[in-house]
């Protein structure tokens, strides 16, 4: 289900970019360099960037010079380049969007925090925890800007979320359930299939350890309780489906106490099939289920809410539910934003003022980019795969 939420965002955005495009750019508008032609690039910057007043879509570079063209041509950018070196080479670029394959994450990233680039960064940050801390350490001595593009998190529907979950009206949390699946499975020749590019279905569907440590605001796990992989047919260290069983801290209690602890299960799987082989699984769409001690907190499509979303409250002492939804507004974003405005827009507009030196309402900073990385690998090494390969530029 995972795709076709992203094929319905693309054309959300798609129609909202014309709808309600900016009249002009502001003065002092920072001029993003797009490396690759991914099919993410539309929503995860080109229609963000037509309604941000901010943001110019400047420079696209891919291998292939004739396709950079034709992708410049048809989203409007000012240039475009034959090759990933030569937008880091070109001056008047500001930052830098990349949207390349797991794998190659923290080399390009690493490549433009040198070049000076400001960098935001699509998930997984990097292949490993040893790539994020490296890359977290360039960042932080190049003075320049790195945000790992867990866009959900910006959006008006997840903070309220957290606020639920913050009030202390239904008592501390017990434990928690994430899923994300892929309705139709991912073709075999996908390249989230492939080892070398630290591809498996826990890596692309890092979503679910997101959500989990969003809601309880964790670094990472005290234990890994249990890992299951399921391997692909094709390589048997990538993995098609992952079930884990973590178990953390329970947020804003004595770790004394006997009740702190939090049982969190994750679950992924991109090749997961039509049910009765012809209905889409649309009741797997990626969520988060919290149960607390007088309530289950169910947070529905946390991943685009943007599309269609509800935060379901349960309280177990009346058997009662009430349903919530936000498109706009919010704990955080209060008069700020627009009710068309898509995670990825929320996320452009916080990476903005970051940038701008203005203060963003929600950030992800390094610190839980590595703790993001950690929690993964620690899954990884549970369920007896390898880590995904680290960069030789660290060798």
């Amino acid at each position: 289900m995972a795709l076709l939420l992203q094929y319905y965002t693309f054309f959300k955005q798609y129609v909202d970019s014309y709808l309600h495009p900016v009249p002009g750019k502001s003065e002092g508008a920072l001029k993003v360099g797009v490396l690759g032609t991914g099919m993410i690039d539309p929503a995860g910057i080109v229609y963000p960037a037509a309604t941000h007043p901010e943001v110019i879509l400047y420079a696209i570079g891919s291998r292939d010079a004739s396709e950079a063209a034709s992708y410049a041509s048809k989203y409007g950018f000012q240039k475009s380049y034959g090759s990933y070196e030569e937008v880091l080479a070109d001056p008047e670029v500001d930052f830098m969007y990349i949207p390349l394959p797991n794998g190659l994450h923290f080399e390009w990233a690493y490549k433009s925090l040198e070049a000076g680039k400001h960098v935001l960064l699509e998930k997984p940050s990097t292949s490993n925890a040893r790539e994020a801390e490296a890359l977290v350490k360039k960042a932080e001595e190049t003075g320049k800007v790195l945000l790992e593009a867990f866009h959900w998190q910006f959006h008006p529907a997840a903070h309220r979320f957290r606020e639920i979950l913050d009030s202390g009206k239904y008592g501390g949390i017990i434990s928690t359930y994430a899923e994300m699946t892929a309705t139709p499975a991912l073709p075999p020749d996908n390249i989230r299939w492939q080892y070398d590019l630290a591809g498996g279905s826990l890596m692309d569907m890092t979503y679910v350890v997101s959500f989990t440590r969003f809601a309880l605001k964790a670094s990472t796990p005290d234990d890994v309780l249990y890992a299951k992989a399921t391997p692909h047919e094709r390589d048997d260290r990538v993995d098609r489906a992952m079930e884990a069983r973590l178990r953390f801290k329970r947020p804003n209690m004595d770790p004394r106490s006997d009740n702190s602890d939090v049982y969190s299960t994750i679950h992924t799987d991109m090749a997961r099939s039509w049910a009765y082989h012809l209905i889409p699984r649309v009741w797997e769409f990626p969520s988060i289920r919290v149960e607390t001690e007088f309530a289950e907190i169910f947070f529905y499509n946390a991943m685009f809410p943007h599309i269609y979303h509800y935060i379901a409250v349960t309280d177990k002492r009346t058997g009662q539910t009430h349903y919530e939804k936000a498109y706009k507004g919010g704990p955080l974003w209060k008069d700020r934003g627009e009710a068309y405005w898509s995670t990825y827009r929320y996320q452009l507009e916080a990476f903005v003022d970051k940038v701008k030196g203005r203060q963003s309402v929600w950030w992800i900073d390094g610190e839980n980019s590595v703790a993001q990385m950690k929690t993964i690998d620690a899954i990884y090494e549970k369920s007896g795969l390898p880590l995904r390969p680290t960069s030789k530029m660290l060798d």
